[in-house]
């Protein structure tokens, strides 16, 4: 089987499909990535549900399963299977129970994710598959999420997963004062400088900021607007409402170096475009950006990538005192605990430094 990018042209987007090993489409996968295509969901994540339903099938096909009889234990299986290495799966080696997963606990979660909400389109368009992958849970019980219109029945059961494996917690990677100066330090142009520089200081994503145009950035109100846009780089921004950005007069006077010294008289409405390579003017990929990142991580020895950027933002205001409600706008989060849930974790440090603010530590309540 084959993940295949599929390109429509008359709307400039992306999608996907997966191919079976007679080159065509596998229908149910095809009609449930053109519906979610049709409802302007990220092409990376019809991507990455294309790669999840293709392992799927996959096994399906090595254990001669039809997808709408498939049962509980069936898919206990696929979850064991999915854990195993490659040669594994085909059956050609025995795996000792020794061996450690093929991929985590957080990535099979992810996938039979993608399989549930497969499960459910079909089940919402009359095919009669079950309950597959969601029970009910009784109301009562403390969560952080809560499905849409929870409130107009809080008695009632709720869905919730049926399987789902236990993913240790994991703090956000971020880079200290010291990394991210090595990185603006090692940017040979005033461009690449500016790009991190912005990430750095808003917490933006990277598509949010490859699809910035110099009417988005406010000069006098000292501010960046994200606006979310069909753009020719295929940069999206994930957050559907528009959102704007407070920044620093020094981001600023960079802008208007870059500007200045590189960027010229070159007609764009992109911020951020190919200088140095052609084709020359056009608004700046997702690979040349990260075709950068290599070279910088070369330069400074720091395996990081874009996304750390947005990370340390958000970790930084939480940590000087901004309530995680502003946080959460100027991520352009959907709520409030999506922010908590990323970044609403202390470390020890975190923990030592409110201790010591509050006068913990002086010794004056008791002689040890």
């Amino acid at each position: 089987m084959l993940v295949q990018r599929v390109v429509l042209p008359t709307v400039r987007v992306d999608s996907w499909t997966v191919l079976g090993d007679d080159d065509v489409p596998v229908e149910p996968i095809e009609r449930y990535l053109a519906y979610l295509t049709d409802v302007d969901r990220s092409p990376n994540t019809v991507r990455a549900y294309a790669y999840d339903l293709k392992d799927y099938w996959t096994f399906l096909a090595h254990r001669g399963l039809d997808w709408r009889e498939v049962r509980l234990e069936d898919l206990g299986e696929y979850v064991v299977w999915l854990q195993l290495p490659p040669s594994g799966r085909k059956g050609q080696i025995a795996v000792l129970p020794s061996v450690e997963p093929h991929v985590s606990a957080s990535t099979v979660n992810r996938k039979l994710s993608a399989l549930s909400a497969f499960y459910a389109h079909q089940l919402r368009h009359g095919v009669d598959v079950g309950d597959l992958l969601t029970t009910l849970q009784p109301p009562g019980r403390r969560g952080g999420w809560k499905p849409f219109l929870h409130h107009i029945s809080p008695g009632r059961p709720q869905p919730r997963r049926t399987i789902s494996l236990k993913v240790p917690k994991k703090l956000p990677r971020v880079l200290t004062t010291a990394e991210m100066q090595a990185i603006l330090d090692a940017c040979d142009h005033l461009r690449d400088r500016f790009l991190f520089a912005l990430l750095h200081e808003t917490g933006m994503r990277i598509g949010e900021a490859l699809g910035l145009r110099h009417a988005d950035i406010a000069a006098a109100e000292r501010e960046v607007t994200v606006v979310p846009r069909n753009n020719a780089n295929r940069a999206r921004s994930k957050s559907r409402e528009q959102r704007s950005i407070p920044v620093s007069a020094e981001l600023l006077r960079l802008w208007s170096d870059y500007l200045h010294a590189e960027y010229g008289d070159l007609d764009s409405d992109y911020v951020f475009v190919n200088l140095f390579a052609e084709p020359r003017g056009q608004a700046l990929s997702y690979p040349a950006v990260y075709d950068l990142v290599l070279r910088l991580r070369r330069r400074t020895g720091i395996a990081f990538d874009p996304h750390w950027c947005r990370h340390t933002a958000a970790t930084r205001a939480l940590r000087d005192g901004v309530p995680i409600e502003v946080v959460s706008k100027l991520l352009g989060h959907s709520s409030v605990t999506t922010t908590s849930a990323v970044y609403g974790h202390l470390t020890v440090e975190d923990a030592r430094r409110v201790l010591e603010k509050a006068g913990w530590f002086r010794g004056t309540e008791v002689q040890l």
